[in-house]
């Protein structure tokens, strides 16, 4: 029996992914042990035990973008955390880790402790976590080709379940699974259905355009399903607009939509590559513009555009809701299956850093 040890926290893009890498580890080596590190702070720690796994933390080191007087702690945060890290990486046979502040200090612990590390990286511009772990292991996965990581195996990124399931079932007749979707999700068929989300999180920018622009964009017939974050207030329902904290079926969400509008997180951009047919992006605009690069080969295949923040209002909205509609009738129909079949690629990548252990 080994013990696998999965890291990465924060955002639903980090964890998420993990989660899909666990379950296929789960099913293939059931009697391994499987433990995850996050932080107390990290939305992991609602994901990672309702999905049936162990969670142990460390302490979250974050490193201020900006000179700032806490930079003098980082030092001493980080050797707290490695050596948290290297506590429950004990007995680990194999790290994985999939970025974010909880990665580097495993990162760190592994390799002192000579355990293998395996890296997926989600997005198109890598964050320093993952940068730092690049350099301490040959097993890297990426979504995509990078220039960041030349010599990393292209594996895209792991799906859900009910993604990878809906893509199966749509690929028989795509114009038929987009009508069936929008009946599950009870819109009207005849009317084109917008996706509002703002990330795991929600988007109070996001949602605060949207709150601006709904009633011109009721009065034009279109059906609008807005999530507008777990920790936002909800608003009322009126006519065709459904407000919801999150999406539960979301494969349907993105199989109904005829627009999808929202963050260009990774996971949202694989997700939507798979099943979406025209999404309008708007990257955070803090970070290190992963979100913007992430979204580009979206842009590039014509199944989406980029609006900065700044320049997302609802009177910009209102003034190009049409020709958005028109450019999604236009797209292709089928979603993408680049990343259909990552999850196996990337367990035989760990099964193999194991065996060169």
């Amino acid at each position: 029996m080994a013990t696998i040890v999965f890291s990465g926290g924060g955002t639903a893009g980090h964890i998420e992914p993990a989660l899909a890498v666990a379950r296929a580890w789960r099913e293939l080596h059931p009697h391994d042990l499987i433990v995850f590190i996050g932080t107390k702070t990290g939305l992991e720690n609602t994901l990672v035990p309702s999905s049936g796994f162990t969670l142990a933390h460390i302490p979250k080191v974050t490193i201020s973008r900006r000179p700032s007087r806490s930079w003098f702690n980082v030092p001493f945060n980080l050797f707290a955390a490695v050596q948290a890290s290297r506590i429950i990486l004990k007995d680990a046979d194999l790290l994985f880790g999939f970025g974010g502040y909880v990665s580097g200090p495993t990162y760190i612990a592994a390799r002192l402790s000579a355990i293998p590390i395996v890296i997926h990286e989600a997005n198109a511009k890598p964050g320093w976590a993952n940068r730092l772990g690049a350099s301490l292991t040959p097993h890297i996965a990426i979504v995509s080709a990078s220039r960041y990581f030349a010599k990393a195996q292209v594996t895209g990124l792991p799906l859900r379940s009910d993604v990878e399931a809906a893509f199966a079932a749509s690929s028989k007749d795509w114009a038929n699974s987009r009508r069936e979707a929008k009946v599950r999700l009870h819109f009207d068929q005849s009317k084109p259905l917008i996706f509002i989300m703002g990330g795991s999180q929600g988007s109070v920018a996001i949602n605060k355009v949207i709150e601006e622009v709904m009633p011109a964009l009721l009065d034009k017939g279109f059906s609008i399903l807005h999530s507008v974050g777990r920790n936002n207030p909800l608003p009322p329902e009126v006519g065709a607009y459904r407000p919801v904290g999150y999406v539960e079926a979301m494969a349907d969400a993105y199989l109904a939509s005829d627009l999808v509008i929202g963050r260009s997180g990774a996971v949202t951009c694989s997700e939507f590559r798979t099943l979406g047919r025209y999404a309008l992006f708007i990257p955070l605009p803090i970070g290190n513009g992963e979100q913007f690069h992430n979204a580009k080969s979206l842009v590039s295949q014509g199944r989406a555009e980029i609006i900065e923040q700044s320049d997302f209002t609802a009177q910009y909205l209102q003034s190009t809701i049409d020709q958005l509609l028109l450019r999604s009738g236009l797209s292709p129909l089928e979603g993408s299956d680049l990343d259909l079949n990552s999850t196996s690629k990337i367990v035989a990548l760990g099964e193999c850093a194991i065996l060169k252990r």
